[in-house]
């Protein structure tokens, strides 16, 4: 505290705090729905406009991580996903999944 004004918390500070409420990406137990629930709530946040600069930082940093680890689970289950067709004799077959990229 500086002459009875507080000092902004440094740049240190904010990157290396967890917020309050953000899970761990690296929770095992930690679900795509689950991120993406938290996501739409940073979006509220964020789209409220009653955030300081630095708690719209930490929000952005959160997304971007909460971002990576859905993208992560939806690359693994697209892995996983396998189309069902018959063959021309009928049997059952798997197919990768192809996306139109």
């Amino acid at each position: 505290m500086i002459g009875g004004v507080t000092e902004p918390p440094s740049r240190e500070t904010v990157s290396k705090t967890p917020a309050a409420n953000s899970p761990d990406p690296t929770d095992p137990e930690l679900t795509l729905e689950s991120a993406m629930d938290r996501l739409d709530a940073i979006v509220q946040e964020v789209e409220s406009g009653n955030l300081p600069l630095e708690a719209l930082i930490a929000k952005y940093e959160e997304g971007i991580t909460l971002t990576k680890f859905c993208q992560g689970k939806l690359d693994h289950a697209e892995e996983r996903i396998r189309l069902i067709s018959r063959d021309s004799e009928g049997t059952p077959t798997l197919e990768p999944f192809e996306t139109d990229d």
